[in-house]
């Protein structure tokens, strides 16, 4: 009798020494062929990078890597439930990584931010904390359309009050050295540069 009660008060210590560790947040990357991992390797993509940094700066964490090469964002409203609907929780942090696509296309900056505006309204209404990642249009498709696409996701993480990341290539977007051959979508070296300047954001929306 007196060893069983010497091993519960063992077993009592080890529970009180060793609280249970929190469970690994849950963050998803939305977004188009720039989270993806277009063309890299395993383990080279934008998700992978950036759950192995939030891991080294203490955060325990898993990112779902939810992009898709050549995503609008009529493709990404199109989807999201679909995606929301295949996880096992729900994610402490929906990163939205979307719109290049509809700039290269050219496609109406009116239907760009009305398929955002739905995507960021769907988060809410499931209470889905969302960071927004900006993009920047291209030069070429004239001053008039540049300024209102540029403006479309910092008035959306306004008016749906959520972080806002400027430009998710920046610091990227024209450095040949960080660029596929494409001059497009990043290497693993323009990877590791995106991780590491949205990783502060990121950990600030995730209350770190």
């Amino acid at each position: 009798m007196r060893r069983l009660i010497v091993h519960a008060a063992a077993l009592m210590t080890l529970f009180v020494t060793f609280p249970a560790l929190a469970a690994d947040k849950l963050v998803v990357a939305f977004g188009d062929s720039l989270m993806a991992g277009y063309q890299l390797k395993p383990g080279e993509g934008f998700a992978p990078r950036l759950e192995a940094a939030l891991r080294r700066s203490g955060i325990p964490a898993r990112v779902h890597n939810a992009g898709v090469s050549g995503d609008t964002t009529a493709q990404g409203k199109a989807r999201l439930g679909w995606v929301l609907g295949g996880l096992k929780a729900r994610p402490d942090l929906v990163i939205v990584e979307l719109g290049a696509n509809d700039m290269l296309r050219g496609l109406p900056n009116a239907q760009t931010r009305a398929n955002l505006d739905a995507i960021l309204a769907e988060l809410k209404r499931r209470r889905i904390p969302a960071m927004v990642a900006g993009m920047q249009a291209a030069p070429n498709l004239g001053q008039a359309y540049a300024r209102e696409f540029n403006a479309i996701h910092p008035a959306l993480a306004r008016k749906y009050q959520v972080p806002l990341y400027p430009f998710f290539l920046q610091g990227v977007a024209t450095n040949k050295a960080l660029l596929l051959k494409d001059g497009m979508h990043p290497n693993p070296r323009g990877v590791d540069v995106i991780v590491a300047n949205i990783l502060p954001s990121v950990r600030k929306a995730l209350g770190r």
